[in-house]
C-alpha cells in the first residue's frame, strides 16, 4: 500500500493506494479529484515550477515566473537550471514567454507580473 496526500484541493485527503499489476484501487477520497490525482501520481507525476530570473532595464531587478501547465517531475532540475540562465529585458508582460519548451518538456516558462522600464534612466 502506498499512502499520499492528495493536494488537488484544500481538503488534503489522505489516501490509501494499492496498485496491483494495473488496477489501481484508491481509498479516503473525498472526492472523485483524489482519485484522479493518485492514479497520475503514479503513472505520471507532473508538477509546476513558480521561480524568478534577472531583469535589466526594469523597475524591478526580478521576474517572477511560472511553468504554463505542469511537467514531468523527472524534469524539474532541468527545466530550473535552464530558467535561471535566463535574463529578461524590460518591459516585461504577464505571459510573456520566458523560456520556449523549457528544457524540451514542450511547456513554456512564463512571466507572471508585468515589469516597467526603467523610468530612472
Amino acid at each position: 500500500m502506498i499512502e499520499l496526500i492528495c493536494i488537488s484541493c484544500p481538503v488534503g485527503c489522505n489516501l490509501a493506494v494499492e496498485l496491483n499489476d494495473d488496477d489501481i484501487k484508491v481509498d479516503g477520497h473525498k472526492c472523485m479529484a483524489g482519485v484522479k490525482y493518485a492514479k497520475e501520481e503514479l503513472k505520471n507525476p507532473t508538477r509546476n515550477i513558480a521561480t524568478s530570473v534577472r531583469v535589466v532595464g526594469g523597475d524591478m531587478a526580478m521576474l517572477s515566473v511560472k511553468t504554463s501547465r505542469p511537467i514531468p517531475k523527472g524534469a524539474i532540475q532541468a527545466v530550473v537550471d535552464a530558467v535561471h540562465q535566463v535574463t529578461m529585458t524590460a518591459p516585461v508582460m504577464i505571459g510573456d514567454v520566458v523560456l520556449a519548451d523549457a528544457a524540451g518538456t514542450g511547456v513554456d516558462v512564463v512571466a507572471t507580473r508585468k515589469i516597467r522600464g526603467n523610468v530612472f534612466k
